[in-house]
């Protein structure tokens, strides 16, 4: 997230915070009449007008302002400086929810939208078990469910971008051996704890209002991927940010890894049930997850079978298991109902 913030900083934030909360709406009149540099702003500072919105945030809390502000040569530059720098908390807590909002929507809509006209199967909307008007309930249920998740991922973010977590730069700290390894590291490490988190929320105590609402979609399409209850949601990611906080991640790694966990949850939910492929008893794949939402009590885990093997919830998927067939069957009924009719 720390890339993500730095680069939005650069290329929007600092301007928009500049023009939101203008430097000059805190300096002294004489302050005001000309431009200065202020070098935490990252950006020059110039002479603004007294209007009522600049009165208006003059009482908003802001960190002191450095004397470099008051005694620095004049810049002409059409940018104004923002009184909240780019290291204030804030600022930082505002801006990372709005580029995560912003962000999880783009992800969300466009890896959805691709998995659902390219490899989703028209067909299985055909399925009894799958709900009337199902898509748009679906991304209803997305769309409400983001805002809390994100705030309750918030502190993990902040701590990231504050320097609290084990990312690092360079891969020479660490090699490119533990480079390569920390990938596969980072998925068992994940896969484990989303196993144990996600069968605890199968739970009498819990599931009824914490995990069913996921399962509402028997028969689900990729825009079911998002579509949990925010606390449901934020409970699976966790381990996913607890990682970099017990072990060291290279930080480009880290946010590569962090879109193919978003890619992989849309993928697997597009009730694809390909069986027969040769990593089919390793990899838990959309075949896995598709008789997890039918059956509820087995293929916990997110990418291996490794877990679900151990905690002795795996099922095998298999032709015979296809929902695909009671599709078929539906079919068959209907038309043979039909013709009955027209007999």
């Amino acid at each position: 997230m720390d890339i993500i913030l730095h680069v939005a900083d650069d290329l929007i934030l600092d301007r928009a915070w500049a023009r939101l909360l203008p430097v000059s709406a805190f300096t002294t009149a004489s302050s005001n009449a000309a431009g200065l540099y202020n070098t935490s702003s990252h950006v020059p500072v110039v002479a603004s007008h007294s209007s009522a919105w600049s009165q208006l945030i003059s009482h908003i809390p802001h960190p002191p302002l450095p004397d470099e502000l008051l005694t620095s040569p004049l810049v002409a530059s059409e940018t104004i400086a923002s009184a909240w720098p780019r290291d204030y908390l804030p600022r930082q807590i505002i801006s990372v929810f709005t580029l995560t909002l912003v962000g999880i929507h783009v992800l969300y809509f466009l890896f959805a939208y691709l998995s659902y006209k390219y490899i989703f199967n028209h067909e299985m909307m055909k399925h009894p078990r799958f709900l009337k008007n199902q898509i748009k309930l679906e991304i209803q249920c997305s769309l409400k469910a983001f805002p809390l998740m994100i705030l309750l991922t918030l502190p993990w973010f902040i701590g990231e971008i504050r320097g609290y977590s084990k990312l690092y730069d360079n891969v020479e700290d660490y090699g490119w051996g533990y480079f390569f390894f920390s990938i596969l590291f980072f998925l068992v490490f994940t896969d484990y704890c989303i196993y144990w988190i996600h069968r605890w929320e199968h739970h009498p105590i819990c599931y009824k209002w914490l995990h069913k609402p996921h399962h509402k979609w028997i028969i689900p399409t990729p825009f079911a991927s998002h579509a949990f209850h925010p606390l449901d949601g934020y409970a699976q990611s966790v381990p996913y940010h607890l990682f970099i906080y017990l072990f060291p991640l290279h930080r480009k790694l880290y946010l590569g890894l962090f879109i193919f966990v978003n890619f992989w949850t849309i993928l697997i939910h597009d009730s694809d049930m390909i069986t027969g492929h040769p990593l089919e008893k390793v990899i838990n794949g959309p075949a896995h997850h598709t008789l997890h939402h039918i059956y509820f009590t087995v293929n916990y885990g997110q990418y291996f079978t490794w877990a679900d093997r151990m905690g002795d919830s795996y099922r095998q998927p298999q032709s015979e298991l296809d929902p695909m067939l009671e599709v078929k069957a539906a079919e068959a009924k209907k038309a043979k109902v039909a013709l009955g009719k027209e007999q």
